[in-house]
This record gives C-alpha cells, sequence and structure tokens, in this order.
C-alpha cells in the first residue's frame, strides 16, 4: 500500500541528490522543461527571501534511494541550475561556487561551465540558499499506476497546463503515447521514457528570447522552422495537439471537427470517441501510423528544400505573413497521407508540386466554418487535385515502413551526443588526406564497435551513423577536399557519403554494398553478424546520404573471432582480463 511521508530536506541535500543522479523524470506524462527565466528568477528570490514556496513531491523508485519527481520538475531544476551558474537573480548576480564546494568540485570537473560575470551573492545569501528546507512529500511503495494517478489529480485543479498538455497529462493511453512519440520525434526530442534530471536540458527547448542553454533549439524544430506554430506553442504543446487531430483522423476513418470540443473528447477516458479512436488505433497500429506520419514530414521537407529553400509558410501565403496556420498544414498533410497511403502514389516533380502549393491559401477555405468535417474534407480533396500532375504510381517504391526517415537521422545524431555507449559517428570510408585513399582499418573498428554495442545487453540497440562527424575540423575538411556543404544536426555534422560514392566512381548502390561485403566477411559472431547486415540502412538525407548500422538487442555475448570487446563511454575496448569478460557475460 502506497504511504505518504513528509521530509523537508535542504537544498543542500537535493543538489547532491541531483550530482549522484538520484532524481528521475517520467517523460509519458511530465512537461518538458518550460519555465521562462522570470519564473526561475522569483522563484530564487522567494527562497532568499525564505517565503514558502509550493511543496515538492517525489515517489521512492525500485533502486534504493533514487526518485522520481511527481510534481516540481520546473522548481528543482531552477533551484540545481541556478547553483550551476545557468542564470542570475534578478538583480543580475550568480551564484557563489566559491562558497559551496560540492558544486564548486563539479564545475572543476567538467559537469558544467561555471559563468565568470564577477557579479556574485554573498556568503551570506548562498547560505540562505543551500539551507533553505524544501517542503518535500515522499510517497513510498507506491505502484506506477497509483504514480499516475497522483500526478494526474495535480494537474486537475488550479494548474498552468494548456489545454493540450492536460490533455496528454490527464490519459496514458495508447493513443496518447502515440502522439508524444511522434511529436518527440519530429521535435528532436527523444530519449528513454525514464531519464535523469540533469539530462532534462538535452530534450527541452530553447526559445529565441530566453535563452536556456537547452539542447533543442525552437527555430530548428520543423514546426517553427517552416513557420507553422510559434516557438511559443511548442512550449505550449501545440504540436501535439496538432499531430492529435491529424492522427485521430486518419487512424478513425473520417476527419474530426477541429475543436477544443472534439479533442476533449477523444482524450476523455470511457468515453464514446475514446473508445472509437482507440479500438481504431489498435487496428490501425501505432508503429504505422508513425512512420506514416514521419514519412510525409519528410516528404514535405523535401517539397520545401526545392528550387532555393523556402518555408511552407511562404509557400502557403503568397503575401509576407508571420501567423501560424496548423488548419491549413493539417489540410496538406492529411491529402499528402492519403495521397501516399491510400492512393500508393509518390511526388514525381518536387518543383512542380511546390508550384502546385504556392499561395493554396486563397485556394482553400480557411475561416472559422472550416474546421467543420465537410469543409476539411472540401479542402484536402481541393489540395490533393492541386498535386495530381505531380504524381506517379508508387509501385512500392515509397519505402514508407522499415526504414529510417530523415527524421529518425536527425533523432539519432542527436542522442549520440548524450547516449554515448549506443552510438557512434563515422564521416565515411575515405581518409580525409590530399589522396584520399580508404582508410583500410575503418571496417574492422566497426566491426569492433558492432561486437561491443551488442555486448550492452539484451535490452540495449546500437547505431553506428555512416557521413557524420563530431569533429569540426573533419567537417572543415569534407567541406574543403569535397565541395560540399555540410549539414549541422544539433553538435554534429552530416556530411555524407555521396561524395565518397562519386570520388570512387560507384553508384550508391555499390558504395554500400562495401560496407556490407565488410561486415559480411569479417570474423564477427554469425548471430550478431547476420542480425546487423538484416537492418543495415541507407537515407538519401537532403542528398548527402547516411548509412545507418543498427545493432539489434542480443541475446548472447558477441565476439570478433577469439575476442570481445565492449563499450567505455564513446570508446571501443578489447576485453583484456577474465573480470571484463565476466562482466559482459552476466548481462546475459
Amino acid at each position: 500500500m502506497a504511504e505518504l511521508a513528509s521530509q523537508p530536506t535542504a537544498i543542500q541535500s537535493i543538489y547532491n541528490w541531483f550530482i549522484e543522479n538520484k532524481l528521475f523524470v517520467n517523460r509519458r506524462y511530465q512537461r518538458k522543461l518550460v519555465w521562462t527565466l522570470e519564473e526561475k528568477q522569483k522563484l530564487i528570490e522567494s527562497i532568499l527571501n525564505k517565503y514558502p514556496i509550493p511543496a515538492i513531491l517525489i515517489a521512492e523508485r525500485d533502486e534504493p534511494g533514487t526518485y522520481e519527481i511527481i510534481d516540481g520538475l520546473q522548481r528543482l531544476h531552477a533551484i540545481v541550475s541556478f547553483i550551476e551558474t545557468s542564470y542570475s537573480t534578478l538583480d543580475g548576480l550568480h551564484f557563489n561556487l566559491e562558497y559551496f564546494p560540492t558544486a564548486k568540485a563539479c564545475s572543476e570537473s567538467g559537469r558544467f561551465q561555471p559563468e565568470n560575470s564577477g557579479n556574485y551573492i554573498n556568503q551570506k545569501a548562498v547560505s540562505a540558499i543551500l539551507d533553505y528546507t524544501l517542503p518535500l512529500s515522499v510517497m513510498r511503495n507506491a505502484t506506477p499506476e497509483q504514480i499516475n494517478d497522483v500526478f494526474d489529480r495535480i494537474n486537475t485543479y488550479g494548474h498552468r497546463l494548456s489545454d493540450q498538455e492536460r490533455r496528454q497529462s490527464g490519459v496514458q493511453n495508447a493513443f496518447s503515447e502515440v502522439v508524444r512519440k511522434i511529436a518527440c520525434d519530429i521535435r528532436g526530442d527523444v530519449s528513454c521514457d525514464v531519464l535523469n534530471l540533469s539530462l532534462m536540458p538535452s530534450i527541452s527547448i530553447d526559445l529565441p528570447m530566453t535563452k536556456h542553454g537547452y539542447q533543442i533549439c525552437a527555430e530548428e524544430v520543423f514546426w517553427v522552422q517552416q513557420g507553422i506554430l510559434r516557438s511559443t506553442d511548442l512550449r505550449d504543446s501545440m504540436d501535439e495537439q496538432c499531430i492529435a487531430d491529424i492522427v485521430s483522423s486518419i487512424v478513425g476513418g473520417d476527419l474530426i471537427s477541429r475543436s477544443k470540443d472534439a479533442l476533449d473528447d477523444i482524450y476523455q477516458k470511457g468515453s464514446e470517441e475514446n473508445i472509437r479512436i482507440l479500438t481504431s488505433l489498435d487496428i490501425y497500429g501505432d508503429n504505422k501510423i508513425t512512420e506514416e506520419f514521419k514519412f510525409c514530414i519528410d516528404e514535405i521537407k523535401k517539397i520545401c528544400a526545392t528550387d532555393n529553400n523556402k518555408k511552407l509558410r511562404e509557400i502557403v501565403f503568397e503575401k509576407r505573413t508571420t501567423n501560424p496556420f496548423p488548419s491549413v498544414f493539417a489540410a496538406l498533410f492529411m491529402a499528402l497521407h492519403e495521397i501516399f497511403v491510400k492512393d500508393n502514389k509518390i511526388i514525381s516533380d518536387y518543383s512542380k508540386a511546390k508550384s502546385a502549393l504556392n499561395n493554396i491559401i486563397t485556394r482553400i477555405e480557411a475561416s472559422r466554418k472550416a474546421g467543420s468535417p465537410d469543409e476539411r474534407r472540401k479542402n484536402v480533396d481541393t489540395i490533393k487535385g492541386l498535386l495530381a500532375n505531380c504524381l506517379i504510381d508508387s509501385n512500392g517504391k515509397t519505402h514508407i515502413y522499415g526504414s529510417h526517415s530523415g527524421i529518425d537521422i536527425e533523432n539519432s545524431i542527436r542522442r549520440s551526443e548524450i547516449e554515448l555507449a549506443n552510438y557512434e559517428l563515422k564521416q565515411g570510408l575515405l581518409m580525409l588526406s590530399e589522396d584520399r585513399k580508404i582508410d583500410k582499418t575503418i571496417i574492422d573498428k566497426i566491426v569492433k564497435t558492432i561486437c561491443a554495442m551488442g555486448n550492452n545487453g539484451p535490452t540495449n540497440t546500437g547505431k553506428i551513423l555512416i557521413g557524420v562527424t563530431d569533429k569540426d575540423s573533419d567537417k572543415d575538411r569534407v567541406k574543403i577536399l569535397d565541395k560540399i556543404e555540410p549539414r549541422k544536426v544539433g553538435k554534429r555534422f552530416v556530411v555524407g557519403i555521396s561524395r565518397e560514392a562519386k570520388l570512387l566512381g560507384l553508384s550508391l548502390e555499390d558504395y554500400f554494398s562495401k560496407w556490407k561485403e565488410g561486415i559480411r566477411n569479417s570474423e564477427l559472431s554469425i548471430g550478431i553478424r547476420d542480425s546487423v547486415l538484416s537492418n543495415m540502412d541507407f537515407n538519401q538525407f537532403y542528398g548527402l546520404g547516411v548509412i545507418t548500422i543498427t545493432i539489434p538487442p542480443q541475446k548472447e555475448m558477441a565476439y570478433v573471432g577469439d575476442d570481445t570487446y565492449l563499450r567505455s563511454g564513446d570508446e571501443t575496448i578489447k576485453a583484456e582480463n577474465a573480470k571484463q569478460i565476466a562482466a559482459i557475460a552476466n548481462r546475459f
């Protein structure tokens, strides 16, 4: 039976929990980091003034001494990030690390980069913060269902959640999960469901006017980049609302009314519409709609990038505007989805498609009444008619399912920044010297890395991306040698493999085969070798070309000949002694 205990705890102790990785966030229901700078600063001001702040609720996890944050995520992160000098007080003063050796040691070890403004709070203020007792309540012996229920109830009354955040946090089911997953994929904030509080900045969004140093830049997210939504709309989960509207219309078989009430009804547990959509999704398949959604997004990106890259907003509206247009986007998306999935057609001429969509705002109904199912159907049919001359039969060549989309590639690159043991990046087969010789050691290195990733355990998937680098020097060298413009994703650079295929005088298929043959002819254990070969994939990725080598979870220890390997951070090392080999074996 769940128990609730009051456990007032000093901020100094909370920070120790934080650096010891004892605080976790469950993304199935928790929001991203969304507080503004002013909200953070006012919290710190309240603490300095010894004002009371709302109670923080955490739950004990199965791992002893670790906790899941149920209520208070924004407050806890605001406090620990202030200590790590991420922002100043309302008076422009930063936390003074000289008076808190624990945090100072963390900065010196490279955990965070301290702010050297020269303007700091004094020793008394540091003590006031560290000694401040947070009103902490701890749930013990609670089931996941009870934790979900408590979170739902907390966020039902007197909250500041947007309509869509309320919907998503209020119901945990297959529909809300597929909406969340698609949204994360498109934004680029993909991660495991439960992650450490310290990693929240890596999956949170920086808005243009409030730079917090979060990894996801709003202007680079598809919705904002194309002008469909404003950056502040991401904070309020308007992208998820748009996805929920589209997904329910597709899997349900009929366009729903574009309204708050229609979505509320779908999310209302036990309602007729809720049951209808959940049943339809179960039949349709959550993986199927997810892959179809990402494929359509990729195709929209291709249309926009053709003939002098334009934002989708600049195509939809001939006259300059800054207005978002989620309703028009939904009509365009559903038209494309029907073309690709129902009609089995593909775009034959992206330039022609772009011209056909030019200024479509004047060709469709965009007034308030456009939200009715009948008007939405007319808009979808109009857009399909405009694109009719740009299409050909697909003949099974759409590659919608079972391959890596451009979105998947970008997300793998971003995840590589924080999940080092499960990701590896290689710029290509050729050395970056003037003579551009093939690196004869590269495939051997890849094979050993495949082995090491397979040894990460039966629940871990690994990925190796060929055509991507994390080194500025490699990016600059490729740019000079191969006369291409690398594409930045997060902190990495896609240089692609198409340039190498061209230099070697090979087709992309033959270049791809070189990698497959190298792995096939290696001494890699047969089981992992065959599973890897069947999961290798190529994506054009804006004409640059990226090969993805996926290492599925393995059931047994992997070898290369008589040797075995393991991952240590982002390095592959040979298991040299019995203790290391036994540690790998114990994972299986």
